[in-house]
């Protein structure tokens, strides 16, 4: 990759793969600093052009926010486009998997409010991202967490109800239960209960739903939270997959139960209040900035 780079960056690294690009560690020789160089593919295997691609660059052109991965340049590649980004260390998900060195409430709280004030901003901006998980949730040398990955990134159009949008989106783990349902009339709503399973598994240790298929998925999620009433999310029947498959009456856990003994109320509370069955009864990024937890 290095000839095709422009001289200003010396590729040291491969440091990360994934489904929409690799990613590559470099040094920007003009201003003596790290860098990530992400290469992505422009044309799909049918040979046109990759939307996954262009939505990427041009979203991360358009924001401008300190917890959102910040874009530095684009240039073309042999098989595609490359994006050079500002280099970030490390990923939440490396420090979940850090045993010996645990986060701390505190910077659980931190990371939290961070997450959730750069969902705020995707979402005043009209961004859905619809892949909100520990891997692409970055942090740097300051300890700074910023979203990253916009490969499934969307506009969206509060006006438009009827728009559709694919139900293949967002890692399995995180993925909301109207899109397990196979609902394509989504919005922002998807991003909060991945947040929200996301705080979770900072505050366990480990995932909060961890199903191997969608239908494990869904039936993890109904017996950690209980059947879903009607009287409260009365448009479930009208999901598209709602018929396709019946799960056993579950009556749900508590949610202190899901958590360890020493974790404070306030904490859990701000969970319950993002993983919500009825994405209309979830509290907003907004919302959730101005819980209690982070008085």
């Amino acid at each position: 990759m290095q000839e095709y780079a422009p001289s200003r960056y010396k590729i040291l690294e491969k440091v990360g793969e994934g489904v929409h690009g690799s990613v590559f560690k470099a040094i920007d020789l003009k201003r003596n600093r790290f860098v990530a160089i992400k290469k992505v593919v422009l044309k799909n295997k049918f040979g046109n052009i990759s939307l996954n691609t262009v939505r990427e660059i041009k979203i991360l052109q358009l924001v401008n926010c300190e917890y959102v991965v910040n874009i530095l340049e684009v240039f073309p590649d042999l098989i595609g486009l490359a994006m050079v980004l500002e280099y970030m260390p490390d990923t939440l998900y490396g420090r979940l998997k850090n045993d010996s060195n645990p986060l701390s409430r505190q910077q659980v709280r931190k990371y939290t409010q961070m997450m959730l004030m750069g969902i705020e901003y995707l979402h005043l901006k009209e961004i859905m991202h619809r892949d909100i998980k520990p891997a692409n949730l970055l942090i740097n040398g300051n300890d700074i967490l910023k979203i990253a990955d916009f490969g499934l990134a969307r506009l969206y159009f509060p006006e438009e109800n009827n728009r559709l949008y694919s139900p293949q989106v967002s890692t399995r783990w995180y993925r909301a239960p109207e899109i397990l349902w196979g609902c394509q009339k989504y919005g922002p709503p998807v991003d909060i209960w991945a947040a929200g399973c996301v705080i979770a598994e900072m505050l366990r240790g480990v995932p909060l739903f961890a199903g191997t298929t969608d239908i494990e998925q869904l039936a993890l999620v109904i017996r950690t939270l209980g059947t879903p009433r009607l009287n409260e999310w009365p448009e479930l029947t009208s999901l598209p997959d709602y018929n396709k498959i019946r799960f056993p009456n579950a009556a749900g856990i508590q949610w202190d139960k899901l958590f360890p003994s020493c974790t404070y109320s306030i904490e859990i509370d701000l969970v319950a209040n993002l993983v919500v069955y009825n994405p209309r009864n979830r509290l907003t990024a907004s919302e959730a900035i101005k819980h209690d937890y982070f008085l």
